[in-house]
Order: C-alpha cells, then sequence, then structure tokens
C-alpha cells in the first residue's frame, strides 16, 4: 500500500486525544474512519505523538497507507469530506514506504496560550488567569528549563518510557495582546510534561514559587510539580524532521476572542 505524510490541525475540545481508544472519541479513531469512507480501506495510521483529551494541534503530522496511489489533492479533499469541521487535512503528498512520523521525527514544539482576559469567543483555547503575572519571572523560570535534564518531577508515570531525561532545545515566553505565548520545543515530550512545566512557570509569576523552585526539581526530580495547566491551551504546533526548520516567529495560534 502507497504511504502518505498528512499535516493535520485539529481542535482539540471534543476529543478524547489523538490516539484511539474504546467507546471514545479520538483524532486518529474520526481519521480512520475518513479514509475509510472516502478510499474503502486503509493500512497503518500514526500520528508524531499522542495529544491528550482537550489538546488541540497546528501541525500534527501522521502517515497513512492507502490502497492505491492517489493525487494528493484527491487525498486530502476526500478526507475532509468526510471529517468534522473541527479537524482538517492542511496538505498530503507521497512519501517513501519506511518514513515514519513518530520515530523519523526529531523534534517538537509546543504552544500554550494564557489569556488576561475573559474571552467569549476563545475559552476552549486558552488558559484563562485572573491574576496578574510577572512576565518577567515567567520568562527567567523558562530559561532554566533549557537543556538535558531529567524530567521526571514534570511528568506522569509511564511504564513505557524508556527514560526521563528530555533535550528542551528552548522555552520562550512572548505577550502578544492579551495573550501571554509559551512555546517549549524538545526532541521530545513525556505523558503531562508541557502542561505541568507551563503550570510550574505561571506559580511562579503568580509569585506563589520561588524561581529556584523550577530548578529545584530538575536537580530532584523526586520532588514532583503537580501544577498541571489545562489542556484547553495547549497546541501542538510544529513536528520537526532531517532537513526542516522551525518556523521564527511566535504568533498566537488562533485568535482567541
Amino acid at each position: 500500500m502507497p504511504r502518505y505524510r498528512l499535516l493535520l490541525e485539529y481542535d482539540g475540545t471534543r476529543y478524547s486525544g489523538w490516539q484511539m481508544q474504546q467507546n471514545a472519541r479520538t483524532v486518529q479513531g474520526m481519521l480512520i474512519n475518513a479514509a475509510r469512507d472516502a478510499f474503502g480501506k486503509v493500512g497503518e495510521v500514526m500520528g508524531s505523538g499522542r495529544t491528550d483529551a482537550g489538546v488541540h494541534a497546528l501541525g500534527q503530522v501522521v502517515h497513512i497507507d492507502l490502497p492505491e496511489s492517489l493525487p494528493s489533492n484527491r487525498i486530502r479533499i476526500g478526507l475532509n469530506d468526510n471529517l468534522p469541521a473541527d479537524i482538517n487535512i492542511l496538505n498530503a503528498f507521497p512519501v517513501p514506504k519506511n518514513f515514519h512520523a513518530r520515530h523519523d521525527a526529531i523534534g517538537r514544539s509546543y504552544l500554550y496560550q494564557i489569556s488576561r482576559r475573559r474571552t467569549a469567543f476563545g475559552k476552549n483555547l486558552v488558559w484563562w488567569i485572573r491574576d496578574d503575572l510577572d512576565v518577567g519571572g515567567m520568562r527567567r523560570a523558562s530559561a532554566i528549563a533549557a537543556g538535558m535534564h531529567d524530567y521526571r518531577a514534570f511528568a506522569d508515570n509511564d511504564p513505557s518510557e524508556k527514560s526521563t531525561m528530555v533535550l528542551v532545545e528552548s522555552v520562550e515566553v512572548g505577550e502578544s495582546g492579551d495573550l501571554i505565548l509559551i512555546r517549549i520545543r524538545a526532541s521530545h515530550f513525556l505523558r503531562k510534561m508541557v502542561r505541568r512545566v507551563v503550570g510550574c512557570i505561571v506559580e511562579i509569576g503568580r509569585g506563589n514559587l520561588p524561581l529556584d523552585a523550577f530548578a529545584a526539581s530538575l536537580e530532584n526530580p523526586d520532588r514532583s510539580m503537580t501544577m498541571t495547566a489545562p489542556p484547553s491551551g495547549l497546541f501542538l504546533e510544529q513536528v520537526r524532521y532531517k532537513g526542516e526548520s522551525y518556523r521564527t516567529e511566535l504568533c498566537p495560534a488562533v485568535i482567541a476572542g
């Protein structure tokens, strides 16, 4: 079966995450059903990584095996015609049979949106925080995160993970109007890691945690950091493969109202 690479965006609000589950609506499940409806049958469908319930994607990468060679535009239109409005295929193109969306990825970028005001339109796309936040303190905390560290303190226990060491390439904190944007780029991410890193940075911004609490948890991974940001503000922004570059601008994922 020919293999294709897909680029997806989705609003994860109505879904129990990316990965297919019994008796649950998932993005992967919807994609498989759409492919069957459009093309009759489907082979392997694999994403670059899991996103949790309520988490969104601007650039989820998927490989999919289809029964015959088809024009890229026909694949994109055929899938979109059978997908709900909150899942969208941005592009599709053929790749070698050995391309693997997860194993071939060399970097991933997540974006988190915090709103400093109540919004009537974007509540599922932001974390609204009433408290004043010290953005300078949040930036200083984020700088500590970069580098190779043991992130066990910021992750749920996952027996499938062979190591809790993660190479974090960068953590940026920016502002755009009423939004505070946090972007985290790393080789890979542990379960709940991004949301707990954001939760810790926010608590430092609120003044509820000293700046050295972040560094202390990296140095002593037995000090669990359980402050977990809600899934609503989190987006899988980009997945990077060999020969590809990250986008440079730090801007909102969507207009949040």
